[in-house]
């Protein structure tokens, strides 16, 4: 496995890791109506890439396939983590919140957050974040619940665990 940045040429591959995220991973924690709302919420492939064309976007790499990737911005907030189903439990969310600790920090924020899915929570935790508060967001006129989660930096706060992510 190996990270890179985010391509021009990303945005199917990065697209299908969602989908197939939120379709498969997250549906054990969320009813069927909540998994279409989220997973259906993208339906402008040129938006989804030209977001994370604009964003600070990494991927992660399996020979030539992408399966995973996240972004961070200069404050530290985490808007996407997601690692394809076939590949949870192999250090690849592991590594791609790593690399957004140092990014993060490099830029200067003093911590990270992020709005973690019931599926991503324990992951998150696994990082040193801690619950800010649960959220329940409408996507597409549906509720779905999620949880505001912060993760101090500078200090020796690190996590290890499973690599299982979504949003």
């Amino acid at each position: 496995m190996r990270l890179r940045p985010y391509r021009e040429d990303d945005g199917p591959a990065t697209l299908e890791v969602f989908r197939r995220a939120v379709r498969e991973a997250a549906s054990r924690d969320y009813a069927p109506d909540q998994i279409d709302a989220w997973a259906g919420a993208v339906t402008d492939a040129a938006g989804w890439a030209d977001r994370r064309r604009s964003r600070r976007t990494q991927v992660a790499e399996v020979g030539d396939r992408v399966v995973g990737f996240t972004d961070v911005d200069a404050d530290g907030y985490v808007d996407m983590l997601f690692v394809h189903p076939d590949h949870v439990r192999q250090g690849i969310g592991s590594a791609l919140l790593e690399w957004a600790r140092t990014t993060a920090e490099g830029l200067g924020a003093h911590e990270l957050t992020t709005n973690a899915s019931l599926t991503a929570r324990p992951v998150f935790e696994a990082h040193g974040f801690t619950v800010v508060a649960e959220q329940r967001p409408v996507v597409r006129g549906t509720a779905l619940t999620n949880f505001r989660m912060r993760r101090p930096l500078g200090g020796s706060t690190s996590g290890a665990g499973t690599s299982e992510a979504g949003g």
